[in-house]
């Protein structure tokens, strides 16, 4: 399922740009950061915000689950786990403790190109922040002791979250047959086998060849300013000596010769579902391939097809009454290529098989007429608008700007993103249409509810 835009302040300009009246400007920006760089090539970003006196410190390692050993699926995965085991100077989770005390509030994720670590504080608790970050960049400590349990957490986590659950059992099929040959078919957490077989000196080989301070961009959000940043980023931070990185070198995805079709019946599942996933360009690809503009009329179509006012929702919903929900999802934050999925869930009584045939005429109508100007225009206003309320958000400019920054993007790229989204057209929305519906590097999933016996 696609992810919600959240929305969030600047209630009375955000009024502006949804009724049409304020254009965003020829300079548009988002989040107007500022940065610099350690000698020890970590990136600093910093983005001030003042609407409250707290800030978020955010590390992102560019390295991810697609740049694991292979064998060794979920590597990254169970190294964020064991960063917070302590380092030569804190005991297990001591620093997890600290956060606590201090009134703060702290998570870490591991991605299919990233690992990020933060924290959200009080503006004066930043500087504890910061050396305890910088701690654990190089001066992890772990032994079996405290290595082997977490392992049989990150396998109770998988048992949890995908052993049980029949949709995302289905989703990682569905990665699996769209990625053929792509590292992107393994999933984030791994597969058991291979997770039962990771050892300590897995986890401590895959820290030291990729944890350092020059694969590595740190962003802070909030009530600060750059030059109260600086020193404290040199002070911590430029102590960590640099490593020599590996170049990101992965296996590209082969020609595509024939369509999947994946599904899974359980007596678990209480909703059916069915999706339709094609290969797509990430940002990075697509300027690799000579067509920058591709990703943004792909977020242009996203914005017209999906959503409770969108095609998909209209016609599936509300006029054909078919479906409980419908819509589509994209993401161009990839270091490499990526995917563009459509989706809907049937109503009591309606049958998958009816459900995918009025999906994919519905798709296939939208390639015959095509889109209208003013529906691009309104869905150009729209993603503009979810750009001026990100900037409310002291938590959301660190997760997106480290996402862009760790997948091959700029922040000229990202600060650029509205006017970008602004030049889109709708002759570019159907050339980006037209080349995404390939038959032969797609995957249906189907989820069916199976009667108890």
């Amino acid at each position: 399922m696609p992810d919600t835009p959240r929305r969030t302040g600047l209630a009375a300009l955000a009024t502006l740009v949804l009724l049409g009246g304020l254009r965003a400007p020829a300079a548009a920006q988002v989040f107007e950061p500022e940065t610099f760089t350690l000698d020890n090539g970590l990136k600093v970003v910093v983005v001030e915000n003042t609407r409250a006196p707290i800030v978020t410190h955010m590390l992102w390692y560019k390295v991810g689950s697609a740049d694991e050993p292979r064998g060794q699926s979920g590597i990254a995965h169970y190294l964020e786990h064991l960063m917070f085991k302590g380092t030569e100077t804190l005991g297990p989770g001591e620093f997890s403790d600290i956060v606590a005390r201090n009134g703060g509030r702290e998570n870490a994720f591991t991605s299919l190109d990233y690992t990020a670590y933060f924290q959200t504080v009080a503006r004066d608790r930043l500087e504890l922040m910061m050396r305890h970050e910088a701690d654990r960049m190089h001066n992890l400590v772990l032994s079996d002791e405290v290595a082997m349990p977490e392992r049989d957490v990150v396998l109770e986590e998988r048992r949890s979250r995908t052993d049980n659950e029949p949709s995302s059992q289905l989703w990682e099929m569905v990665r699996a047959s769209l990625y053929l040959h792509h590292p992107y078919g393994t999933p984030v957490i791994g597969w058991q086998q291979e997770i039962e077989n990771l050892t300590t000196e897995d986890a401590l080989a895959f820290y030291e060849r990729w944890y350092a301070p020059n694969n590595a961009v740190l962003v802070v959000s909030g009530d600060v300013t750059v030059k109260e940043v600086r020193p404290l980023a040199e002070r911590y931070y430029g102590a960590v000596p640099r490593k020599d990185v590996p170049e990101r070198v992965r296996v590209q995805e082969p020609q595509q010769w024939a369509g999947r079709r994946v599904e899974l019946a359980s007596p678990r599942v209480g909703q059916p579902s069915l999706s339709i996933a094609y290969l797509a360009p990430s940002f990075r690809t697509a300027r690799l391939d000579g067509m920058p503009e591709r990703p943004y009329a792909l977020q242009v179509l996203g914005e017209i097809l999906g959503g409770n006012t969108g095609r998909l929702y209209r016609s599936l919903v509300i006029e054909q009454g078919l479906a409980a929900g419908a819509g589509n999802s994209y993401d161009g934050s990839r270091f490499d290529g990526t995917h563009y999925t459509f989706w809907a869930s049937p109503r009591p009584g309606v049958e998958v098989e009816t459900l995918e045939a009025a999906l994919r005429a519905e798709i296939d109508a939208v390639l015959q007429e095509g889109v209208t100007a003013d529906e691009v225009e309104q869905a150009k206003t729209r993603l503009t608008a979810q750009a001026i309320y990100a900037r409310d958000s002291v938590g959301a400019a660190p997760r997106i700007i480290g996402a862009a920054l760790a997948t091959g993007s700029t922040l000229e790229d990202l600060e650029d993103w509205p006017n970008r989204i602004a030049a889109v057209t709708p002759e570019q929305v159907m050339q980006a249409l037209r080349a995404l519906i390939d038959p032969a590097s797609s995957v249906t999933g189907i989820l069916r509810s199976e009667p108890t016996t």
